[in-house]
């Protein structure tokens, strides 16, 4: 496969590193060392807020009241395609049991965590969508308890709009504390919450490491980095529906790539030419944000045929893929390393990103290479069980003794001795793979 470069990325997402996990480590360390009043410290220092930070009743109906009916319908309609989304995915996984041989019975069982921790960005832009996506789904994994977490504003507290999503959506208790602090909060079981069972949700790149360090003793979605689109295009695409989604995925944030692939080259020279006009248009520090991912990460390249479209699909594992071409069954058909899959001009990634249904909790940096997004299957352990009878028991048992003796571990083959004898005393029996 040929690529010829029209733009080249000089920096990449992954360059902004320094200092940021002994940060986070010091933070998590101390708050786990002072508990509640270190956190509310934190809290003052770096959310600027010193108000309530488990908000009653009175405090969510009162956000609710402040939310306009237009966007509570709004709020709704999305929630009701993520919800019905979740619920069948959660269909895909039941439990089961099958009869191995007779009297071996072996099964699989499918349950929820406890505690899910769902946070919910709300720094530069109040995240409405991750409240939607991450509370939605641990409600309908049937979590035992889920707390909404979100970044309060200096003297006003969490977004009216977050608030009432987070209620709406079934959160259990809503938490009015950002970052570090917040994770460790939800993880630690403070302010009369119980421990987290898993953390989810996007956030910045203390979030996300903050998410890193306590993997293990609590469950993560995944580990995540800025996000990232590529778009796959022919010479049937639009340049300026393609030059728009590009910038719509730029404007996250600096450190955000986006790439576009195509067929055709005049496509890739109009879409160049278009971007930064178009950026120009967006309010200030959307532009700005655009401006620098667009200058610094963005890439541009011409390919000879759909194959070589997909192959470059496949080594950069975006975590949103769109294509714009021609015959969709054979891309949905042929991909195969993506985070959420957008077929044809028709949709976008904004359309999964706030209201179609799919989560948009997805893998970036290229690790849907071996991960899919959030879903209700994040929120659930699977289980397994075995039952045998006295019957059945007898081959499982000498093959148990015979493969335990071959790695040297007298124990187990002892554990399976123990039953010949019981259940069939005065028998002889293969019990090394020697006899």
């Amino acid at each position: 496969m040929t690529v010829e470069y029209l733009k080249k990325a000089s920096k990449r997402s992954t360059d902004d590193s320094s200092g940021v996990r002994d940060t986070v480590q010091g933070i998590l360390d101390e708050i786990e060392a002072g508990g509640e009043a270190v956190a509310l410290r934190y809290a003052a220092k770096f959310d600027r807020y010193d108000g309530n930070v488990v908000l009653t009743r009175d405090e969510i109906d009162a956000a609710a009241a402040a939310v306009p009916q237009r966007m509570k319908d709004d709020i709704r309609f999305a929630w009701d395609n993520i919800r019905r989304f979740a619920e069948a995915q959660k269909q895909t996984i039941r439990d089961m049991e099958v009869e191995l041989a007779p009297g071996l019975v072996a099964g699989q069982k499918a349950i929820p965590c406890q505690a899910a921790g769902c946070y919910a960005p709300g720094g530069r832009y109040s995240h409405i969508a991750s409240a939607l996506m991450t509370v939605t789904t641990a409600k309908v994994a049937g979590c035992g308890h889920i707390t909404a977490c979100s970044p309060p504003r200096p003297d006003v507290g969490i977004a009216p709009a977050i608030v009432y999503t987070a209620d709406l959506c079934g959160a259990d208790t809503i938490l009015a504390l950002g970052g570090v602090q917040g994770l460790a909060a939800m993880a630690f079981g403070l302010f009369g919450l119980p421990k987290a069972d898993i953390l989810v949700g996007p956030g910045n790149q203390f979030v996300a490491e903050a998410k890193r360090i306590l993997f293990g003793r609590v469950g993560i979605d995944m580990f995540a980095g800025p996000t990232d689109s590529l778009i796959l295009a022919d010479e049937t695409a639009d340049p300026h529906i393609v030059a728009w989604d590009l910038v719509g995925q730029a404007e996250h944030g600096y450190n955000s790539p986006v790439w576009l692939a195509t067929t055709h080259r005049p496509l890739a020279e109009k879409v160049l030419a278009l971007v930064p006009g178009y950026i120009a248009t967006l309010p200030p520090i959307n532009a700005e944000n655009a401006g620098k991912a667009w200058a610094d990460m963005a890439e541009v390249m011409v390919v000879s045929d759909r194959e070589s479209l997909a192959e470059v699909a496949d080594q950069y594992a975006p975590e949103h893929l769109h294509v714009q071409a021609a015959d969709l069954d054979w891309f949905l058909g042929r991909l195969r390393c993506y985070g959420s899959l957008f077929l044809g001009e028709e949709t976008t990634v904004a359309f999964g990103d706030k209201a179609a249904g799919p989560n948009h909790v997805l893998p970036t940096s290229g690790s849907a290479r071996y991960t899919g997004g959030l879903s209700v299957h994040k929120y659930m352990k699977l289980v397994t069980w075995q039952r045998v009878d006295r019957k059945a028991a007898r081959p499982v048992a000498e093959v148990t003794a015979r493969i335990s003796r071959l790695e040297g571990m007298e124990g187990h083959a002892r554990t399976a001795d123990i039953r010949l004898e019981k259940y069939y005393p005065g028998e002889t029996f293969t019990l090394t793979a020697t006899d």
